[in-house]
């Protein structure tokens, strides 16, 4: 059975299965407008979730035919996945960050093994064993989200979407990927909270996760970037928005994101500052990934869970070394990092 909510004012949610996934479900929104239905998301790209999201359109009144649009916070398969065929099915357009797209531009052009080779030479680089790094020499087959749809229309940060009868406007919040938004429905709560409206936040905000913040994986994009820096900038940027309640992508809709934006903004910095207690000696990624806290032993972590940690220790020793508290050891070779010198 499909799990739809009813948010007042012209907002339902569908829970759409992740297949496979801890999380569970990606929260799809169905937001009426004065021409149709339109998604914030549409959920992963899997027959089970394709069914879900259409038993949930009925539930919810309508159906993929008559939806009048897509918005897409970001371009990850449990929210994209699905975009391409609620298009053909509805004539739907789908719009998307443009920074986003451009990921989605490049995934689509790339071959599987190249994808493959560009992430074991990464973890290489980042100091895993080669028990780790071989499995991916040596894969084949294509790569969940491989080929996501791309998307027709751009969503232009601080203009308002195209819904008719509707006040949506996009919030840039890079981080979680270059070009995540979330999307400011600017009205009165239906239920009369106080604040400015309401927020779906995509994986910006949830109410009991900290969204995994790596850095942004492109084998064809050479640009330095700090996706933490980025990621804290849009949580100070959001809390200053002041919605009324928070619509997030995972979880359930919840209230105070002030509040939250404070949380997560202290559990970065514990983070950062146990990391540089880490680092009074040398480590690579791989080692310091090893010794951060993670939801289980790091013995028991999954092949894919460690890569995704990987990313995230080197997402957190490039901001490290952005605010000069650390610092690469010269000649280290995979490359270890330090605490700075005060």
């Amino acid at each position: 059975m499909t799990r739809t909510f009813d948010h007042g004012g012209g907002v339902r949610s569908i829970e759409v299965p992740i297949p496979d996934n801890p999380l569970g479900h990606t929260l799809v929104y169905v937001v009426d407008s004065d021409r149709g239905p339109v998604l914030v998301d549409t959920g992963w790209d899997d027959p089970a979730s394709w069914s879900a999201l259409t038993r949930g359109l009925t539930a919810c009144g309508t159906s993929v035919a008559e939806l009048h649009g897509v918005v897409v916070t970001h371009h990850h398969p449990d929210h994209h996945g699905l975009s391409g065929r609620v298009r053909e099915a509805s004539g739907a357009w789908v719009a998307m960050h443009p920074a986003d797209t451009d990921v989605v531009r490049r995934t689509r052009a790339s071959r599987p093994e190249h994808w493959y080779a560009y992430m074991a030479a990464k973890l290489t680089a980042a100091g895993a064993p080669e028990t780790h790094a071989a499995p991916l020499r040596t894969a084949r087959g294509t790569l969940p989200g491989l080929a996501p749809a791309l998307p027709d229309r751009d969503i232009v940060p601080g203009e308002p979407l195209p819904l008719p009868g509707r006040r949506l406007r996009a919030i840039w919040t890079p981080g979680h990927t270059p070009g995540h938004v979330c999307l400011h429905l600017e009205e009165r709560h239906p239920a009369g909270l106080p604040g400015r409206g309401r927020l779906f936040s995509g994986d910006h905000l949830l109410p009991g996760i900290t969204p995994h913040i790596g850095l942004y994986e492109d084998p064809d994009d050479t640009v330095v970037t700090d996706p933490l820096g980025d990621y804290l900038d849009s949580l100070e940027r959001v809390a200053r928005l002041a919605p009324a309640e928070i619509l997030p992508a995972h979880q359930h809709a919840f209230t105070g994101a002030a509040s939250r934006v404070d949380r997560l903004l202290a559990h970065h910095e514990a983070r950062l500052t146990g990391l540089l207690r880490l680092l009074d000696r040398p480590l690579t990624p791989w080692q310091l990934a090893e010794r951060m806290d993670w939801n289980r032993p790091w013995a028991q972590l999954p092949h894919a869970s460690r890569t995704i940690a990987v990313s995230e220790a080197e997402a957190h020793l490039r901001h490290l070394v952005k605010q000069g508290r650390a610092e690469p050891v010269p000649g280290s070779e995979p490359v270890a990092y330090i605490a700075a010198s005060s």
